[in-house]
């Protein structure tokens, strides 16, 4: 059987550019795949705002951010790209949280050269290790690997050493064994059409969109004609889902009903259907002694 791994390693090689949408839990990664969605990302910041109500700047664990991967495969069935920020620690920690992350069902490990406490790529005030060491945390990772998880190799070294150094260090990751090479927050254009004109050539490449952030929003045909193959949409979704629940909470604050964004939302019925209400309670008769078998 193919895995989801595997999958998406195949994928990679073929157009349209594959689009993975930023999903946060099972609900997000169902509506994406019902959407129509070959794929998932799940975003580390995105995580980080509705688990804990925080920013993205490090605050996250190893454990918070798996128990969430083992929730969504147990959910959908599709590759899951997940963010997995600096590794959790050096590069024994790096190897950890691969084993960890791919038995929970991820297909796909991004690790990012930043130091700890890291920052969200489009925030200021990130800094870089140095180039040996990250190097190290993708051979350590590409070695714990069991299953053919794929491993990202990010690098934010754009906005602290210069694009030219960000493409040498991404070829250092490649060379040190990353499937797929990530430079974060190209802040124009001509430096976002850069990066395949540089790297195309060695591996599958990733952008991440970003609404509002430095690099400028591109649509995917564009972005594929530039080269890359990989294309995330990293926490829009929870930026959609926070603005909608404002509106709900103002309006039922305000009108002590929420009748005027009713247009706005599922039926509870809708909602009942999405996560497969009926089906469970049909499979749940098979094993109910009380529910008169199937």
């Amino acid at each position: 059987m193919t895995s989801p791994a595997q999958i998406l390693r195949a994928r990679l090689d073929r157009r349209p550019v594959l689009v993975a949408p930023g999903v946060v839990d099972p609900l997000t990664a169902q509506i994406a795949v019902d959407a129509g969605f070959e794929a998932l990302y799940l975003t580390g910041a995105g995580i980080a705002y509705t688990q804990l109500g925080m920013p993205d700047i490090g605050l996250t664990t190893m454990t918070e951010v798996s128990n969430v991967i083992a929730r969504i495969a147990d959910k959908v069935n599709v590759p899951l790209i997940v963010d997995g920020d600096t590794g959790f620690g050096n590069a024994i920690s790096v190897q950890r949280t691969v084993r960890v992350f791919e038995r929970a069902g991820a297909s796909a490990i991004q690790i990012e050269d930043q130091t700890f406490p890291k920052r969200c790529g489009h925030l200021r005030g990130k800094d870089v290790m140095p180039t040996e060491d990250m190097v190290g945390k993708i051979k350590a990772a590409v070695d714990a690997r069991a299953n053919g998880m794929l491993v990202i190799g990010r690098t934010d070294a754009g906005a602290i050493e210069g694009f030219e150094r960000a493409f040498e260090r991404a070829e250092r990751y490649a060379e040190a064994g990353a499937d797929i090479i990530f430079v974060e927050a190209p802040r124009t254009r001509e430096e976002l059409s850069a990066v395949p004109t540089r790297l195309g050539h060695i591996r599958p490449l990733m952008a991440n969109m970003v609404e509002g952030g430095r690099t400028p929003m591109t649509p995917v045909s564009d972005l594929e004609a530039m080269g890359y193959s990989l294309v995330v949409f990293s926490a829009g979704v929870v930026r959609a889902m926070a603005k909608t629940a404002r509106r709900f909470y103002d309006t039922l604050r305000a009108d002590g009903t929420s009748d005027a964004v009713r247009d706005e939302m599922y039926s509870f019925d809708e909602l009942a259907d999405m996560v497969g209400t009926t089906a469970l309670l049909e499979a749940g008769k098979r094993y109910d002694p009380a529910g008169g078998g199937a």
